[in-house]
């Protein structure tokens, strides 16, 4: 039992982070300096808006204008991140109902076996479903960083969003891997 709740705790701890990712706007960071230190600033990018950060510690997030005018990789992003967060909602009903510590199906132990181990496996999809759109933005901000048409000031850089995801896809994915071995059917 208390390798199943390490599991779950594993598994909530990633869900928490998906929904940490999708609402921080720290994809990616670009610091523009100019030749003078007052007018640095730093731009960061988000799934929901953009915001500029001054040396002088001021900060302005604009959410974007429009869905249809914005990249397919982060429309595609969005959703993908979105449909991570239900999935793992659906991963935690499953788990709790298959839990061997709650009272769901009782009597019928082949059942709560069953519904732990779906739990443990939307877990998994859940985790992948954060690592894809995560990895995806990382690919498409390291091939603009290294694009020699870019300018040096507006080249931008993994931002810890894209950290965070690839943590907490990893704990979903750990999570569900655990609570599936901790099941016998």
């Amino acid at each position: 039992m208390r390798t199943q709740l390490v599991g779950v705790f594993l598994a909530v701890v990633g869900f928490l982070g998906t929904i940490l990712i999708c609402a921080l706007p720290a994809w990616k960071v670009t610091a523009f300096i100019g030749a003078n230190i007052i007018t640095a600033q730093v731009f960061w990018e988000g799934l929901w808006m953009n915001c500029v950060i001054q040396s002088t510690g001021h900060s302005q997030c604009k959410a974007y204008d429009s869905i249809l005018a914005l990249q397919q990789e982060l429309q595609a992003s969005r959703a993908l991140i979105c449909v991570s967060i239900a999935v793992s909602v659906v991963a935690i009903g499953l788990t709790v109902v298959g839990a061997h510590c709650t009272n769901f199906f009782r009597d019928d132990q082949p059942k709560k076996g069953q519904i732990g181990v779906a739990g443990g496996v939307v877990f998994i999809v859940a985790g992948l479903l954060c690592i894809i759109p995560v990895s995806w933005s990382a690919h498409s901000i390291i091939t603009g960083f290294f694009n020699p048409l870019a300018t040096n000031e507006r080249r931008g850089e993994l931002g810890a969003s894209i950290y965070v995801g690839w943590a907490s896809g990893a704990l979903l994915i750990i999570g569900g891997v655990v609570l599936c071995t901790t099941y016998r059917c």
